[in-house]
């Protein structure tokens, strides 16, 4: 049929291969907090075509960090959220951004209103860390089935 797409509808997540082989969906959005609620949508999207959907809340809650630490501490325009299953109780949450600086886990104060993110994430990840790339970077966190 003339005139029709196979690209993704702009409000669904785009699926595709990770080079691993581990199937992935992944959203490449603006570097601002509003992005967070479209990082977590994909997420639950995955997470549900997988049948992990004990992982939401945990899943979720790390990519939400992960997305504001990018949005806080760099000045990408924008950010490349995915998730790819790597089993079937793991999965990898990454935030790709164009910044060098590489996160560093900082003890806050207990009366601080911010800067607990990668104390969360060390917190829920089974492990986590950062990929420095030719172009940024990448910080990723696995999360697990108990």
């Amino acid at each position: 049929m003339a005139g029709t797409s196979n690209a993704p509808h702009p409000t669904q997540p785009h699926l595709e291969p990770a080079p691993t082989g581990h199937p992935a969906y992944t959203e490449t959005l603006p570097c601002t907090p509003e992005s967070a609620p479209a990082a977590r949508r994909l997420i639950r999207q995955a997470l549900g075509a997988w049948a992990l959907d004990a992982l939401t809340d945990d899943a979720c809650l790390v990519a939400g960090e992960m997305v504001a630490n990018a949005c806080r501490h760099t000045r990408s325009p924008v950010i490349r959220v995915s998730v790819t299953r790597l089993d079937g109780t793991r999965v990898e949450i990454a935030v790709t951004d164009r910044s060098h600086a590489l996160p560093i886990r900082k003890p806050s104060r207990p009366d601080a209103l911010d800067g607990r993110g990668l104390v969360l994430v060390d917190a829920i990840a089974a492990r986590w860390g950062a990929d420095p790339k030719r172009w940024g970077k990448r910080v990723w966190a696995e999360v697990r089935a108990a």
